[in-house]
């Protein structure tokens, strides 16, 4: 039950915590954050339309082919196409993903505590991973999705409440007019100059489809009764990740448009503190009365509790049931997998809060968290669900051409230099930037390879260019060691994942 809650997660709780997934303390703050930087402005704001389209596209694409042959978990396609070696070795990227978005909502949800409570950042840190890892090893999936209903409510309500007092403080400009003239900064609209186009587009097309290869949104859609069910909760959920941005872009507008000279808050601002990072809670304490602050303040915490707990549970499912279960031991019993499971996400939500510490932005971190996944996962989870004559050899080939392109255009936000100059690439400030939209091309690229090297292999193996003893990962049929999922599911009689028949 802990992993896809027995199929039976209805419309109503499935929307609900698939929309609160997404909408996190990284989604909220970060969306606000990049509202008030003047270097960027709401044309910079990409993820309410990115997710929701990301959903839309799920939906219509992915969730029936994955739903209807009742996987468990992103990863079971790819290991059942190409083997368990390549489905270990595939299992690194999500697993770097969750863990690195998981930091980041622990240092969205630091940031928050340490304004409410007025606590340093580190100890605001320990506590909150210690409380969301406490219920998430309690309930599983259950206790995720249930809370999940009450936090969006709660974010909803709490943050609209607020509006009103900071739009109306006498700190604050109209947002009406900042958006388009420059009052205390430049105008909050922002604008996209040319040079920039390519890195909008290609930050664009990241959150839309590196988005999709995710286990906190396959584990929604995968827990709902039929396929169908699960692209209705996949559909509304990208209206639900819209709609509740809309807060985080007035509150952004607002800091924007505020001479926090005339706050308590004082000189000098938040952006030349380096503080931007905290601008929604920022805006709650300092621009509405106490007594309102603290519900918005609250409803961000429950905003970074919401999606932390899924970034925590997707992470120990998918060693338990893909690594644990499927390659270390395939006799383990029910209780072996979830205990496996809950001391997973033990190690990997005390690594994810270390990682927090070192937190300089909620959005870089954010954005890392879904580069490797885009890059590397998004390709092989298409070419296995979509061109399944591939194989592992192109799929080995796909993450290592994928890995090396990835790690070799550099990493601005970790001061890590570019090995590959794309065209358009420059030094600003010291710093090399990619203007070329090398994330897009190397998923490509990465397609292509797979597709390639997986077509010359059958070839050199079927015309004997090379011998059939040198197919080590058995492409060419005869025995084989690899235990098909359903099949496997079935002899070992696991009620935690039961098979169930299609009722689309």
């Amino acid at each position: 039950m802990a992993m896809v809650g027995g199929r039976n997660i209805n419309v109503f709780i499935g929307l609900f915590t698939a929309t609160a997934t997404w909408v996190g303390g990284a989604y909220i703050n970060g969306t606000a954050e990049i509202v008030y930087l003047p270097s960027k402005g709401l044309l910079w704001v990409q993820a309410p339309v990115g997710f929701a389209l990301s959903l839309v596209i799920g939906g219509f694409f992915f969730v029936n082919p994955m739903r209807s042959k009742n996987y468990v978990t992103v990863m079971d396609p790819l290991q059942e196409i190409y083997g368990n070696v390549m489905g270990s070795l595939l299992f690194i990227p999500p697993l770097l993903g969750e863990v690195f978005w998981f930091a980041a909502i622990l240092a969205s949800l630091g940031a928050t505590m340490r304004v409410i409570l007025d606590i340093g950042g580190s100890l605001a840190i320990v506590i909150s991973a210690c409380t969301v890892i406490l219920y998430t090893l309690l309930g599983g999936l259950y206790s995720v999705a249930y809370t999940d209903v009450i936090q969006l409510v709660f974010i909803t309500l709490s943050l609209w409440i607020c509006i009103p007092f900071a739009l109306v403080n006498s700190a604050t400009e109209s947002i009406y007019y900042t958006a388009t003239h420059e009052s205390y900064q430049d105008p909050w609209i922002g604008k996209i100059e040319k040079q920039y186009l390519g890195r909008w587009l290609d930050d664009f097309f990241f959150l839309v489809l590196g988005s999709i290869p995710w286990q906190t949104y396959f584990q929604r859609v995968l827990s709902a009764a039929s396929p169908g069910q699960g692209r209705l909760i996949s559909y509304l959920s990208g209206l639900g990740c819209f709609l509740m941005a809309i807060p985080s872009v007035l509150i952004g507008a607002v800091a924007a448009s505020t001479d926090w000279n005339q706050t308590s808050y004082g000189l000098p601002s938040p952006l030349e503190r380096g503080e931007s990072a905290m601008i929604l809670p920022l805006v709650l304490h300092y621009l509405c009365p106490a007594y309102i602050s603290v519900a918005g303040l609250g409803a961000v915490a429950a905003a970074a509790m919401s999606s932390a707990d899924s970034a925590l549970l997707s992470a120990g499912s998918m060693f338990a049931h893909n690594i644990y279960r499927k390659t270390l031991r395939k006799k383990a019993t029910e209780m072996e997998v979830l205990w496996a499971m809950r001391t997973s996400m033990l190690v990997f939500g005390a690594a994810a809060a270390g990682l927090a510490f070192y937190s300089s932005s909620v959005y870089d971190l954010w954005f890392l968290s879904g580069e490797l996944v885009y890059a590397l996962l998004f390709p092989q989870l298409c070419c296995a669900l979509f061109a399944p004559s591939t194989n592992a050899y192109g799929s080995a080939a796909g993450f290592l051409v994928g890995l090396l392109l990835r790690l070799l255009a550099g990493e601005p936000a970790l001061s890590i230099p570019p090995a590959i100059c794309y065209p358009a690439c420059s030094l600003v400030n010291g710093t090399y930037s990619q203007l070329f939209p090398f994330k897009t091309f190397t998923v490509l690229v990465t397609v292509g390879t797979i597709l390639a090297v997986s077509y010359v292999a059958v070839v050199l193996f079927r015309r004997n260019i090379l011998p059939r003893r040198w197919d080590v990962c058995n492409i060419m049929g005869g025995a084989s060691t690899l235990i098909p999922l359903q099949q496997m599911e079935k002899q070992m009689g696991l009620p935690m994942v039961a098979l169930e028949e299609n009722r689309d």
